[in-house]
């Protein structure tokens, strides 16, 4: 015959590991970002990041992380806002849309170029040195 105590001892071990994974999982928290980049006749004229918090569940899987060092502060908008450059290349690897117009009046080119990142849900995991962003797909 088993052991009663035998078979608790794995019971336990299976729900201490279930209960420390959905501890991991709470300390991610969602954010909406959405971006937009706007050039006209070869000058930056406008620029926007948008950061909201999710207020419903988001669903995907997370893509390829960032890493980026928020020295122990849980704002998003200063971990960006310290780490802009970096965080700016980012998004351009994840894809932007691209819409270009061009005319031509009277030997004068006029050009305007728009870099968008539509609004995407990612997850971020805040530690004590860095945060981990990934978008949701």
């Amino acid at each position: 015959m088993r052991s009663r105590d035998g078979n608790r001892s794995i019971t336990r071990a299976i729900c201490s590991l279930i209960l420390l994974s959905s501890f991991a999982s709470l300390n991610a928290k969602e954010f909406l970002i959405s971006y937009r980049y706007v050039v006209k006749d070869a000058t930056l004229y406008n620029e926007t990041l948008h950061i909201s918090d999710s207020m419903k569940k988001c669903t995907g899987k997370p893509q390829v992380a960032l890493i980026l060092t928020n020295y122990g502060n849980e704002n998003l908008k200063q971990t960006i806002r310290n780490n802009e450059q970096e965080f700016i290349e980012y998004m351009h690897k994840l894809g932007l849309n691209v819409e270009h117009k061009e005319s031509t009046k009277n030997f004068q080119n006029k050009s305007t170029t728009i870099l968008t990142l539509k609004t995407t849900c990612f997850k971020v995991d805040f530690n004590e040195n860095f945060a981990r962003i990934s978008p949701l797909k």
